[in-house]
């Protein structure tokens, strides 16, 4: 194929086939694998996390791991079916750095996520969704290209130069990180507040 992988995609099968090669940024050196979304072509709403975790770049599969599993149980009391839902992330390739046996989690930067965002671009623009969800600062940052406070802009609906309506909130892995258990369940409970309000702009 010319070009650039992916360019001639007009499928998410044909862009996830591709992405498997994508050079775009360094990250594919150390990475297990590409990790790209997984969902209908014809999903209403598009779930955008950071970067695949230890779990999902071993797996190849986005938020299977802590952070997913708390996704999908806070999705389903919302009422939001998962397999209904389209869920990548802004970055596809895990970004680590080695502690002993372990790999702990490192933020993208800016070029990495500008990088990538070509592949989040595509999979929006196959999809055509009614409405995205960037969960945490990397995700809104590739979304909207600029960077957001989350904690100021969350809950609130913004819009893209070319019309897609974005929904900013946390990522559920900021939940795993709360260590007084009154905290944690508070922000829980939040964060299905918010998925909540994504249904209902939905409907």
């Amino acid at each position: 194929m010319a070009g650039e992988p992916g360019e001639d995609a007009t499928t998410l099968e044909e862009a996830r086939r591709e992405a498997k090669h994508c050079r775009r940024c360094p990250l594919w050196r150390n990475a297990t694998q590409t990790v790209f979304g997984e969902g209908p072509g014809d999903a209403d709403v598009v779930f955008v996390g950071e970067q695949p975790g230890d779990q999902e770049d071993i797996a190849g599969e986005p938020f299977v791991g802590p952070a997913g599993r708390m996704f999908d149980a806070i999705l389903d009391e919302a009422g939001i079916e998962r397999k209904k839902a389209y869920v990548t992330n802004a970055v596809k390739h895990f970004k680590f750095e080695p502690r002993g046996k372990r790999r702990i989690h490192s933020k993208p930067n800016a070029g990495e996520v500008r990088a990538c965002y070509w592949w989040l671009d595509k999979e929006l623009g196959l999809i055509r969704p009614k409405l995205a969800v960037a969960l945490g600062a990397t995700a809104a940052l590739a979304l909207l290209g600029k960077a957001v406070a989350v904690t100021r802009q969350r809950g609130q609906v913004m819009e893209t130069s070319n019309g897609l309506r974005v929904f900013v909130t946390i990522h559920p892995s900021f939940i795993l990180r709360i260590r007084e258990p009154a905290d944690k369940a508070a922000e829980r409970d939040r964060f299905l507040d918010d998925l909540r309000a994504v249904k209902a702009l939905l409907a």
